[in-house]
């Protein structure tokens, strides 16, 4: 008489495993396209933040900040610390995305540009903004005043 078997067979368990890197296989790439689009919201809402720093900067000292960094933290916000954006802002790179911040002197307008920091990997498109508060993206080069807004 034969003993009654427990456990698995080692083809159950191939095929279980198999299944398992077929939904890995098809998860993944959409796991990297939401991460994409997460990093590219995140952009545009420190986009936002910039501006709004900026203004509330220009509001109180007269001027927009000559760098990115006089708005970042400070115990006792003064004009080269007004602590309206916090760390990462004031650093210039966050989620996956690089800030650049220009304003010409007398600093009465700035320009702020922001790509990924790995294109296609932390994110696809490219944004600027100025102090009209305009978002705009480009999908294949640098982000400028002429490009479509965001809608």
């Amino acid at each position: 008489m034969k003993k009654q078997q427990k456990g698995f067979s080692l083809i159950e368990l191939l095929i279980v495993v198999a299944i398992i890197l077929i939904i890995a296989a098809i998860a993944i790439p959409n796991l990297l396209r939401s991460k994409m689009a997460a990093n590219e919201a995140s952009a545009v809402g420190t986009l936002r933040t910039i501006n709004t720093a900026s203004v509330s900067f220009s509001t109180t000292y007269g001027n927009y900040p000559p760098a990115l960094s006089d708005l970042g933290p400070s115990t006792s916000p003064t004009s080269t610390a007004a602590d309206l954006v916090d760390a990462p802002v004031a650093s210039g790179v966050k989620s996956g995305y690089t800030f650049s911040f220009t304003s010409p002197s007398p600093y009465q307008q700035y320009s702020v540009i922001a790509g990924p920091t790995t294109v296609g990997v932390t994110g696809q498109r490219y944004f600027f903004t100025d102090q009209t508060g305009v978002i705009r993206y480009n999908l294949t080069t640098t982000a400028s005043s002429t490009d479509q807004p965001l809608q």
